[in-house]
């Protein structure tokens, strides 16, 4: 299996980094507050909004999307691959597995940073969720994980 989500979700969390930055250098860098229907961005209101818009709208000011972003990339390099061949630590072949939780790789904390970004047209189309899904199901029959669960349905 290849780094391909991780590139493709590194490339999404870069292109979010970049735009808060550039909201941030256009001088609105203050904290975004929303005051009824209006968006107070540092520099002047923008108004005419709905309310819950408007709240929306200051939820996701540059300051923040910057702290969900190096957060998002925290858990990406923890959750990286560790290929099943060449590892003596498995008595199993062909099963590749995330070297932080030992799940299927790419593990579902990995999957569900991918989430948000499944309408992009880069999406790798292996990630879509149902076919995730149905690959793993096929995938799990078998081969336990590293706490030793046999990968059996429940």
């Amino acid at each position: 299996m290849t780094n391909d989500l991780v590139a493709f979700l590194k490339a999404r969390l870069d292109e979010d980094a970049d735009l808060a930055r550039r909201c941030d250098m256009a001088g609105f860098s203050a904290e975004w507050i929303a005051h009824e229907a209006a968006v107070d961005f540092g520099r002047g209101d923008l108004t005419s909004f709905h309310t819950a818009i408007a709240r929306h709208v200051a939820l996701h000011d540059p300051a923040r999307v910057l702290r969900e972003v190096e957060a998002k990339r925290h858990v990406l390099n923890r959750h990286t691959l560790s290929p099943a061949e060449g590892d003596s630590e498995r008595p199993w072949d062909d099963r590749d597995d995330c070297q932080f939780d030992g799940d299927l790789w790419p593990c579902d904390d990995l999957l569900d940073l991918a989430l948000p970004y499944q309408e992009h047209p880069d999406f790798p189309e292996r990630y879509q969720p149902n076919r995730v899904t149905e690959e793993r199901n096929v995938r799990t029959t078998g081969a336990p994980d590293k706490a030793g669960n046999s990968g059996e349905p429940r």
